[in-house]
């Protein structure tokens, strides 16, 4: 299902830092996806490919922690079409207002329910900026597509965000994902982000994808159902985004070759394929 952005949901994007689409993958995809997200947390791989960032394997021991895979597109032929198809890419281009997107990464997230866990912050994210992550880049104008894979909400620990906060710049800081004590963040953030600490549910139904700028803080509190949620989260940049010198390490780094020069693009097509758009 592909949808054209209007210039209403261009304006809610940078206003509010986050634009919820309509349902965009259709109950078929979704099947799909959710067969292929058990595939590859049991470890059976499309071809002969391996995801770089394996954390299933430790969080694994602890039945309530969340459980991630970073670049699933490298192991897995239906992640691969949805982040590199046209019904994620072309909203993006839309809304980063650019001609061509590059994928950045990509994250398969499983959060399993929290009932009977003894730790009350089990399977929490915390407030974070993905920006202070990926700040090696020279551009701010990337853009993460979260996409549902069954109806989300509070009850089964949906990403919130801080409605706006985009406008408050980075926070070098706020590489707090597996922080997972969010009042505490929360009082660590406040006042940085002041009066536009405005928590909002993004309630989702199965198949919607919530597009977010990467300076826009979000997190996300317990699953207190019963049955596991599953997303793929999409990370996209303009094609033409370089390595900016001196900032913080993020491991992308390593495809631009043993010695990056300031300005050299993520333009290998091996690493960083174009997104259709």
């Amino acid at each position: 299902m592909e949808i054209g952005i209007t210039p209403a949901n261009l304006a809610t994007y940078r206003e509010r830092g986050y634009w919820i689409s309509p349902k965009l993958i259709d109950n078929a995809q979704i099947s799909r996806l959710r067969k292929a997200m058990e595939r590859m947390f049991a470890g059976d791989y499309d071809g002969d490919g391996c995801s770089y960032d394996n954390e299933s394997e430790e969080m694994a021991k602890d039945p309530h922690a969340l459980r991630k895979l970073t670049n699933g597109w490298w192991i897995n032929d239906e992640v691969r079409a949805l982040v590199l198809g046209p019904e994620l890419g072309r909203v993006a281009a839309a809304l980063m207002e650019v001609g061509r997107v590059r994928l950045w990464h990509d994250q398969v997230v499983w959060k399993p329910p929290t009932l009977g866990g003894d730790d009350a912050n089990a399977g929490n994210v915390g407030w974070h900026q993905d920006y202070a992550y990926w700040n090696c880049t020279d551009s701010t104008n990337m853009l993460t597509a979260w996409l549902a894979l069954q109806d989300t909400d509070l009850d089964n620990g949906g990403m919130r965000t801080l409605v706006g906060s985009h406008a408050c710049g980075l926070v070098e800081e706020a590489d707090t994902f597996y922080e997972q004590d969010l009042d505490a963040l929360a009082d660590r953030f406040a006042g940085r982000v002041k009066e536009r600490w405005i928590d909002e549910p993004c309630i989702l139904r199965a198949g919607q994808v919530s597009f977010h700028h990467p300076l826009c803080f979000h997190g996300s509190g317990p699953n207190k159902t019963n049955a596991p949620r599953l997303s793929v989260i999409a990370h996209y940049m303009p094609d033409g985004c370089a390595y900016k010198a001196g900032r913080r390490y993020h491991r992308n780094m390593r495809f631009l070759g043993p010695r990056p020069r300031d300005g050299q693009p993520f333009d290998d097509d091996t690493y960083f394929p174009l997104a259709e758009t």
